[in-house]
């Protein structure tokens, strides 16, 4: 297992979709950056302490994130398929349950590891702005949220990338997927069922929204659904192959 994971790690590496994931990332940090140039009763945005890192999460949480993650998870899963190496693995022979395995847990370290990029660069925006507004307890808070929303997005779209596997239609399939999924939980947010839909259950998680007891162990209990059918439905895909 160590020995996939490994190599999962450098075929991800040389990747070019990583430098999609960066680049999205810095244009999320710019986009809200911009934004926050609007004035409200005579005050930018932006001159708010936490605004920044809040509306950043926040939008890169809803428009961009959950594509990019699901990207990145069905690319790396589909890619022995879509370059017919998957017959000469299994004739190694490689468990293909393993190689799985380790391919959706290198794809969460990667969501996470993406949610610690774009917290350190709007950590640093916010030391720029307003240095003496910052204290430990509200970093230390603003890191909690952003790594947990890492992987709690990565549970949300884990079906995604399952469902993209199960379709071999080609996993930018995936992209598309995942902008319908996030773009309903604009609309999903604002009512009552936010804390069961996955995308926003993600947020009540993480502690983006203030969440009562009852509706954090929804959320959490509608996180771990989609993770437990993405396993489903990849070991139930992975038996087809018959190494285990």
């Amino acid at each position: 297992m160590k020995t996939l994971l490994w190599a999962e790690k450098l075929k991800l590496k040389r990747s070019k979709i990583v430098w999609i994931a960066v680049f999205s990332a810095i244009m999320v940090a710019f986009i809200v950056f911009m934004q926050g140039q609007f004035q409200y009763y005579g005050q930018r945005y932006v001159d708010g302490a936490a605004w920044y890192m809040t509306a950043t999460q926040s939008l890169g949480s809803l428009y961009v994130f959950p594509a990019i993650i699901a990207l990145i998870g069905s690319y790396m899963i589909c890619r022995e398929d879509q370059d017919d190496t998957m017959k000469s693995l299994v004739l190694v022979p490689v468990s293909v349950s393993n190689l799985i395995r380790a391919k959706m847990i290198i794809a969460a370290v990667f969501s996470v590891v993406l949610y610690a990029f774009l917290f350190a660069v709007t950590l640093t925006v916010e030391a720029a702005l307003h240095i003496s507004l910052l204290d430990l307890g509200m970093v230390l808070d603003f890191a909690k949220i952003y790594l947990l929303e890492g992987i709690c997005l990565f549970l949300a779209v884990s079906p995604i990338i399952a469902i993209v596997y199960r379709l071999k239609k080609g996993y930018w399939l995936a992209l598309i997927f995942a902008e319908m999924y996030s773009f309903l939980g604009l609309f999903i947010g604002q009512s009552t069922m936010r804390s069961i839909y996955p995308i926003t259950a993600a947020f009540c998680v993480a502690g983006y929204y203030d969440t009562a007891p009852v509706q954090f162990v929804i959320s959490l209990f509608s996180l771990l659904i989609c993770g437990g059918l993405s396993l489903l439905l990849l070991y139930e895909l992975s038996r087809k192959h018959g190494i285990h």
